[in-house]
């Protein structure tokens, strides 16, 4: 008489068990449905730490800035006492306050100035061209450099006797040389052109970039349809970049109003040179008016996001289509 081997078992009645297994339901409770469950949450627990920490903030920041924008509050006091909009009536009928709105138009101007040179360079630099890497770091280099440290390389090169009168003297031409930030008339002037020189390297680099993603197979197109450069760049070339220019306008008009590194480091706001910001800056911690400093904030958040909301139903993006 022959044993079947422990470790063996009939072949039917293995697949017998098998099939009753696979009938038999799973409990509800089981491992099953908590690993599908700690499945769906786990993408939410990486996202805990920094949904947090952008409320902590960002959001609560905000809010509280827009609390103190209706209080007299002057930063030192514990009671706060509601003023409702009367700072927001004094931003915009305090003379000297709308003063610095005029002045932020010497920055926009030179913002368009700015965005035409970048979009220029942009577009040589994206075809052939000797020593292109060279000039891409000339152009950018000067947007890696600290403001501070630009107001003071500045500072030093547009006083009395400084590194431009030196030039202009050399050349013969001292009928043009200016008090350059002394003159009220010429200063913003000078400002403007300093802030065109840091960021004139972020503008060309976002065109760059959108440029060079252009395919190249359009371009060869349009080579055999006789196309030059300027109907490469009508045709081509703007038309495709066109949500990186909406993108540069809001950054020109948010960075008007949000000018302070140069003119603070170089002027402290003087003759005629005071930004909005550094009014802001001064209302709250010169004249510890804080929630009429809120109230000046508050509005230049309020400008982008409109400025911001016209951009994209004037310019959306899905309009941009070479197809």
């Amino acid at each position: 008489m022959t044993t079947a081997h422990p470790g063996l078992s009939d072949p039917p009645a293995a697949a017998a068990q098998q099939s009753v297994a696979a009938r038999t339901p799973r409990s509800r409770g089981g491992v099953g449905r908590g690993t599908a469950w700690y499945r769906r949450l786990t993408p939410y627990y990486f996202l805990l730490i920094p949904v947090g920490l952008l409320l902590l903030l960002t959001f609560a920041p905000v809010v509280t800035m827009f609390w103190y924008s209706a209080t007299d509050w002057d930063g030192l006091d514990k009671t706060k006492n509601l003023v409702g909009l009367d700072n927001y009536v004094e931003v915009f009928t305090d003379p000297d306050n709308v003063r610095v709105f005029y002045v932020s138009l010497y920055y926009f101007v030179a913002s368009f100035v700015q965005m035409a040179l970048a979009l220029y360079f942009a577009t040589i630099l994206s075809f052939r061209v000797r020593f292109t890497n060279l000039w891409k770091g000339i152009l950018f280099f000067p947007y890696l450099i600290n403001g501070v440290a630009i107001g003071l390389i500045f500072l030093n090169f547009l006083k009395p006797g400084g590194g431009l009168d030196t030039v202009l003297l050399t050349a013969g031409l001292e009928s043009l040389v200016q008090q350059w930030t002394g003159d009220p008339d010429v200063a913003n002037f000078s400002l403007a052109g300093v802030s065109v020189w840091r960021y004139l390297g972020l503008n060309f680099v976002m065109f760059l970039g959108a440029i060079q993603s252009i395919s190249s197979e359009i371009y060869e197109a349009s080579d055999l349809d006789g196309a030059n450069r300027w109907h490469q760049f009508r045709y081509i070339i703007l038309p495709s970049i066109r949500p990186i220019v909406g993108l540069s306008l809001i950054l020109a008009i948010s960075g008007a109003l949000a000018v302070f590194e140069v003119p603070f480091v170089m002027t402290g706001g003087a003759n005629g040179t005071e930004t909005f910001v550094i009014r802001t800056v001064w209302m709250a911690f010169n004249r510890n008016l804080v929630g009429l400093a809120s109230a000046m904030a508050v509005v230049l958040l309020l400008v982008v996001l409109v400025v911001t909301w016209i951009q994209r139903r004037v310019v959306p993006d899905d309009e941009v289509d070479l197809t």
